[in-house]
């Protein structure tokens, strides 16, 4: 397993901006897919975003696609969140998630049982 930790969560005004960091240890983070999940109050987690650890392939939810991009520097081992336009009811407690994939360098995961590591998340909060 992978060792995750998040940062850039905050307090944002609604339509605002936040970019979100998950950094990772160990030498192989280029052989995994990572994702960024999220969970409101009084809600169950999410799938928010995932990339492939190619990079070439990406997915969003519905509700952030267009206003959230996810992307990932291999040389560094960071993934990112680039949150823009933040509604209301994106205020959740956001979380990245990592998967090996040695043999899928294009192949992204979106459900919560296909991460094999997760971190202790950041909290994201949009007011109005």
């Amino acid at each position: 397993q992978v060792q995750l930790g998040e940062s850039g969560g905050g307090l944002v005004q609604a339509g605002g901006s936040l970019k979100l960091g998950c950094a990772a240890s160990g030498r192989t983070f280029s052989s995994y897919a990572m994702g960024w999940f999220r969970q409101g109050p009084g809600k169950e987690r999410e799938f928010v975003a995932a990339i492939s650890p190619s990079a070439r392939s990406t997915s969003y939810a519905v509700s952030v696609k267009g206003r959230f991009t996810i992307s990932r520097d291999n040389a560094k081992n960071p993934v990112y969140l680039q949150m823009d336009s933040l509604k209301l009811e994106d205020t959740a407690l956001y979380s990245c998630a990592a998967r090996i994939s040695y043999y899928s360098a294009s192949s992204y995961y979106t459900g919560i049982n296909e991460y094999e590591s997760w971190g202790q998340g950041t909290q994201v909060t949009v007011s109005s």
